[in-house]
């Protein structure tokens, strides 16, 4: 029970699943996605693949606890209850939709890292989670700490999802599903995430794969696959699909989709080679020290944003915070702790409620040395 609960709330893969598990994994295996082997044919065409994973640009620790720190990190998982989850439920925003018109830059925060992007006319889903649960199974893992904004079938018509890789609060099979049936727009993926989709019965044509460097054009439209610090994994196997960043890039605006990652050099070269960027999406929740490579921290996000945004520009959105408890922080820290680190630095802010559109070409956001000037809902 200690392995899997460290595995939902760290994001990691090195301990051994245990019996209730493979108990709680009875009726939704599909779930899990691919087998190594059918992964591995995509795989091994990448430069960044080598010795059957793929790796980090900067190497990252993982977890490595003894026994003693691993009681002790659980512990903190379970305690602090108080302050771990809201004591309110987490106000959403007031009847939530989305213009049938899209706009020259705008994003849609649906909480954790499913945001609907729009630069220029088009709209991007990005890591779309719509499930109660992070997880294999329906009746154990991460829950939801509130609603989802909008209902799946909903949404306006998409021209691209963006999967930034294939942990389960990233990709959920009964999202992709639903949005294989409800929209036509592709599925744009990390090289080996399409076998999780093939093995969903998601058809060939709508799935691309690229690796780091690689690029992708609808219309006037161009994403491109960009370097990450994290790792991948379903179950036992881990860092046999890639994982990885987004550029997203119109005729007039640019935007940057972190997904999931720990703070590294490339955002720096990610910024001299495609940016500056006007809007950046970075995560800034579930960071921990047991895990310092993986997951930033919100003042390391503030560090990424300048490292890939023109100096005193750019809008940063931040996500991978209050949908789901994935580490043991209070759980509207991570914002508090954005704020502050942002307004040293000059760096620009929103932090919109659950299904809040921000537009920030017909409604400038509020600079962060005026936070005062937002509405603190995480507060209330």
């Amino acid at each position: 029970m200690l392995g899997a609960a460290l595995r939902f709330a760290a994001g990691t893969a090195t301990v051994a699943a245990t019996g209730w598990l493979l108990r709680a994994l009875q009726g939704s295996p599909a779930a899990i996605g691919a087998s190594p082997d059918e992964i591995r044919s995509v795989a091994e065409r990448s430069p960044n693949y080598r010795d059957g994973v793929f790796v980090n640009v900067d190497p990252a620790s993982m977890l490595n606890l003894d026994r003693e720190q691993q009681w002790m990190l659980l512990r903190e998982l379970i305690g602090s209850r108080e302050s771990a989850r809201p004591r309110k439920p987490i106000p959403l925003a007031v009847s939530p939709k989305v213009d049938t018109t899209p706009l020259d830059l705008a994003a849609s925060w649906y909480g954790h890292s499913s945001a609907l992007v729009e630069v220029d006319g088009y709209r991007v889903l990005t890591d779309p989670v719509w499930s109660r649960r992070c997880s294999p199974s329906r009746r154990v893992g991460p829950e939801r700490m509130h609603e989802v904004p909008v209902p799946l079938e909903a949404l306006p018509a998409l021209d691209a999802v963006l999967i930034s890789h294939d942990h389960y609060d990233h990709l959920d099979m009964d999202t992709i599903v639903g949005l294989a049936h409800s929209q036509r727009a592709p599925f744009i993926v990390p090289l080996g995430v399409g076998a999780h989709l093939r093995k969903w019965r998601i058809p060939d044509n709508r799935i691309v794969e690229l690796d780091w460097h690689e690029g992708h054009t609808i219309g006037e439209l161009t994403l491109i696959c960009t370097p990450a610090r994290h790792f991948s994994g379903r179950l036992f196997a881990r860092n046999t699909t890639l994982w990885a960043s987004w550029v997203i890039i119109g005729p007039r605006h640019r935007a940057f989709f972190g997904g999931d990652t720990g703070y590294t050099k490339s955002f720096t070269e990610i910024g001299m080679d495609h940016g500056p960027f006007d809007l950046s999406l970075l995560p800034v929740g579930a960071y921990h020290p047991a895990w310092p490579d993986i997951h930033m921290n919100p003042e390391e996000a503030v560090r990424a944003h300048l490292d890939i945004a023109e100096a005193g520009k750019g809008l940063l959105l931040p996500i991978h915070w209050a949908t789901f408890r994935l580490a043991p922080h209070p759980w509207s820290e991570p914002i508090e702790r954005l704020l502050t680190a942002a307004d040293s630095a000059g760096v620009e802010v929103t932090v919109p409620r659950p299904g809040e559109r921000v537009d920030p070409t017909s409604s400038p956001q509020q600079p962060p040395e005026q936070a005062s000037a937002f509405d603190p809902w995480w507060r209330h």
